[in-house]
């Protein structure tokens, strides 16, 4: 059997109990090295096999869960955040269907969820923005052609970028012309999370510049959008002058 599970934003405490029980009862694990804390190896059982995929291809993690499957062991494939984010789980559990492995997914927090919480801040706000795209600039690995950055900035909501600290003067460029004008609020969170986390408040036309002065070059979120900003309209569902299922309007 084998588990894909998403082990949070970074900080060792933020995996689920579901994933850390599984960890700890694992016989092979296989980790993202160049992601994953590695506290989060701390509670393995004796014994067990540990992997880091930073340096092996889909070939040789596949191989290891083989092994380990033949062996009668149980797996463990944990992933930075929520595998079904960048996780490139599909690929794995395709091979796992091909050999006749079974599977399953734990959830996981994600880094997006890890930097609102780092930056106290709620994406979704009553007339200021009620969408969160999540995607991320195009680079050595494209994008689909109706998912350009200039696209998706047209609709003005909230944004959260992954993989695009390294690219953040083409960032700049794409988000203005999709409509965000310069001065809209942004934030580079650092390894949300970790203890060393960091953020840098700055707007879409300093995301390159704020990166640079602080030696950014990978590793952070990038959010952009007005949720970043002062003014919002009050939610409905705790307005006294608001009905609904299970609160008549006091006024």
């Amino acid at each position: 059997m084998v588990h894909f599970i998403g082990a949070g934003p970074g900080g060792a405490d933020l995996i689920t109990v579901r994933g850390a029980r599984l960890l700890g009862e694992a016989d092979v694990i296989i980790y993202a090295g160049s992601l994953v804390n590695p506290a989060l190896l701390d509670g393995r059982k004796a014994g067990c096999q540990v992997h880091d995929s930073a340096k092996m291809t889909l070939e040789e993690v596949v191989g290891v869960m083989e092994e380990a499957e033949r062996r009668g062991e149980t797996t463990v494939r944990l992933h930075t955040g929520d595998p079904a984010l960048y996780g490139a789980i599909r690929e794995q559990m395709d091979e796992l269907d091909r050999l006749g492995i079974a599977y399953d997914v734990t959830p996981g927090v994600s880094a997006f969820s890890g930097a609102a919480a780092t930056l106290c801040a709620e994406y979704t706000l009553p007339e200021v923005s009620q969408s969160v795209i999540i995607t991320r600039m195009a680079g050595r690995t494209p994008v689909p052609e109706g998912e350009q950055l200039r696209k998706l900035a047209s609709h003005g909501c909230t944004m959260v970028l992954f993989l695009s600290t390294g690219l953040l003067e083409e960032v700049e460029r794409e988000l203005v012309a999709g409509g965000y004008p310069p001065h809209t609020p942004a934030a580079i969170v650092y390894k949300a999370t970790w203890p060393e986390e960091q953020v840098y408040r700055c707007t879409v036309s300093t995301l390159a510049q704020t990166a640079r002065e602080n030696g950014i070059t990978k590793t952070a979120l990038i959010t952009i959008g007005n949720f970043l900003g002062e003014k919002y309209q009050r939610s409905k569902l705790y307005d006294p002058a608001f009905t609904h299922e299970f609160r008549e309007a006091s006024r």
